[in-house]
């Protein structure tokens, strides 16, 4: 690869930053993820003031159809009933999907537009930020401290920390053990989403050096592949989203 090429994708890898290091903040990211979100609430408010009894149609018969189908997934998984959970899986789900699908924009619309308006640095897609997918993991993570608080009590929790795996007498193993499990689990959470999320855009910037009479047939092949890997990465982070929070929710000798 020349040297042009490296500095074209490296160019079009940085975010627009304000701040250095630990406390920096992407903006380009929260302005996108929360348009997306506000599209959310938009869509939800203008179509809860025109709900239709019977048979519905349109956009409402889509979200009704999606939500039976999260609402399936949560009733198969979670192990008590809680409206909660199926809200936020919604949420998720949709949210996700959304700023995975910021990734199917041509990949030079925004950082040109923005461009032309002397904004030097600017990414399109949310979830090709770790701090974005990792943020949403350790959100994740914090609910599911909250469930296990709510559902088996403070006691009960630590108490798994002591005695799980390997029973009281190798507690200090079972720290340490159940504490990397605990840690591991927003960990690739987070990383699975940025990693397909980051290399799917890696390769729009590579089709993107292609001559423009070449482009554009690897570009729209790797559209039409991409908007499966978009809507299954979406599927899996609400589905492993469900599931850490019934083990969460889940007493120890229950049946599922």
């Amino acid at each position: 690869m020349s040297h042009n090429a490296v500095s074209f994708m490296e160019d079009h890898l940085k975010n627009l930053t304000i701040g250095h290091g630990f406390w920096s903040l992407h903006v380009d990211t929260v302005l996108i993820g929360w348009v997306m979100a506000g599209a959310i609430v938009v869509t939800g408010w203008v179509i809860g003031r025109r709900l239709e009894e019977g048979v519905p149609h349109g956009l409402q018969n889509v979200l009704e159809a999606l939500l039976e189908f999260v609402d399936d997934q949560v009733r198969g998984i979670f192990p008590v009933e809680d409206p909660m959970v199926g809200a936020l899986a919604f949420t998720v789900f949709l949210w996700v999907l959304l700023m995975n699908a910021m990734d199917l924009l041509p990949v030079l619309l925004l950082p040109t537009a923005a461009h032309a308006m002397g904004v030097s640095d600017f990414r399109s897609t949310p979830t090709a930020d770790p701090y974005t997918t990792l943020g949403l993991a350790l959100s994740v993570f914090l609910l599911t401290f909250y469930y296990q608080i709510k559902h088996k009590g403070l006691w009960g929790y630590l108490k798994g920390f002591l005695v799980h795996p390997f029973g009281p007498y190798l507690f200090p193993v079972n720290i340490l053990m159940t504490t990397v499990d605990e840690i591991a689990k927003p960990l690739s959470l987070g990383l699975r989403l940025f990693g397909n999320m980051f290399a799917g855009e890696l390769v729009f910037l590579l089709i993107a050096l292609l001559p423009w009479w070449v482009a554009w047939a690897p570009g729209v092949l790797w559209s039409i592949f991409h908007l499966l890997i978009i809507t299954l990465q979406a599927f899996i982070f609400m589905v492993l989203t469900i599931m850490y929070l019934a083990m969460a929710a889940t007493k120890e000798g229950d049946a599922h």
